[in-house]
């Protein structure tokens, strides 16, 4: 008698590709998350053009993509994958932390900014947290987009356009997003359920017409959305 069907399947793996012109650093890299028994490592790279061509080849779930790099840039690379492979997630996972390479690097489509001081679980929970749907921000550049909130309040009034207006729920969740949080920790934080943070997280992007909640952040900063002096 055929026992199989008593069996459930195992989950597939995560499909990682990791790109970084540092040949040390990439291959300590793919060598730490080899252990890693959800995650896959099916393709590394050394340049934006390489990691573009690989990433149309392999189609991954995460790519692990360093800013700045030779050929093309990490960013320039974020936005071609993004092309080739629209299913992609994307980290950064950088030296960087320029406000203006994480800005650039939303637009281009990231769905994380992570610094290279991160330790091997962070980063491994940073792919599992982006191949599941959500964005992450290194701590100390999520500190950097508070601290730009906070002078942007104290200048006073809004330089563009009103935003379409947000429940005071909805302003809330942003909040959170913005310092970095998973919608688990932001439903804990809220006592509400992960599935309510998700509904809000959308609700947020259709009214801001974006498509990411990293670039709900990155709009809320230079829209002036709201006070957190």
């Amino acid at each position: 008698m055929d026992q199989s069907s008593d069996f459930a399947p195992l989950p597939e793996p995560i499909r990682v590709v990791v790109v970084d012109d540092q040949e040390l650093f990439r291959r300590g890299l793919v060598m730490l998350l080899s252990v890693e028994d959800d995650i896959q490592v099916v393709g590394e790279a050394s340049d934006g053009d390489a990691a573009t061509d690989l990433a149309a080849a392999a189609v991954p779930d995460v790519v692990l993509l360093d800013v700045r790099m030779p050929k093309r840039s990490g960013i320039e690379a974020c936005a071609a994958i993004k092309e080739v492979a629209p299913t992609a997630n994307i980290i950064m996972l950088t030296m960087s932390d320029d406000e203006d390479d994480l800005y650039d690097a939303i637009k281009s489509g990231a769905s994380g900014y992570l610094l290279k001081d991160a330790s091997i679980d962070q980063v491994a929970q940073a792919i599992r947290l982006v191949a599941n749907g959500q964005s992450l921000i290194s701590p100390s550049m999520a500190a950097k987009l508070l601290d730009e909130f906070k002078s942007i309040a104290s200048a006073g009034n809004r330089s563009g356009p009103i935003a379409p207006r947000l429940t005071d729920r909805e302003l809330e969740v942003l909040k959170l997003v913005a310092r970095g949080l998973s919608n688990k920790d932001i439903a804990g934080s809220l006592f509400i359920s992960e599935n309510t943070v998700k509904n809000h997280v959308r609700n947020i992007l259709e009214k801001l017409q974006l498509h990411s909640r990293m670039e709900a952040v990155l709009y809320a900063v230079r829209e002036r959305l709201f006070d957190l002096s």
